[in-house]
């Protein structure tokens, strides 16, 4: 689902993607529970689509949550946190120029 989500951002599908990105995020937290790396996955893909449609109100609460859960399960230092730390401090700088 992801991976189709990320075709449709692509080619500018935002309404099929976001659905798709919805739909992997709940699956994800049923089968893993809210607090797995996978779900930070799905919450910061989710937020990158509302960041590029400028939806920056939607998007900075799915980023600090995936924020929260890969500090927590992937450690603060770890790639894949750094990327969503950047991501939302890259929304906090296009938002408040």
């Amino acid at each position: 689902m992801n991976n189709l989500a990320g075709l449709y951002v692509s080619q500018l599908r935002y309404q099929e993607a976001e659905s798709l990105h919805k739909q992997a995020l709940q699956m994800r937290k049923k089968l893993l529970g809210e607090e797995h790396h996978d779900v930070a996955n799905s919450l910061n893909n989710l937020a990158e689509l509302y960041h590029s449609q400028e939806r920056y109100e939607e998007a900075e609460p799915l980023y600090l949550q995936a924020l929260s859960v890969a500090e927590k399960t992937l450690g603060i230092n770890h790639p894949h946190t750094n990327a969503i730390r950047e991501n939302l401090q890259y929304l906090r700088d296009v938002h408040n120029s």
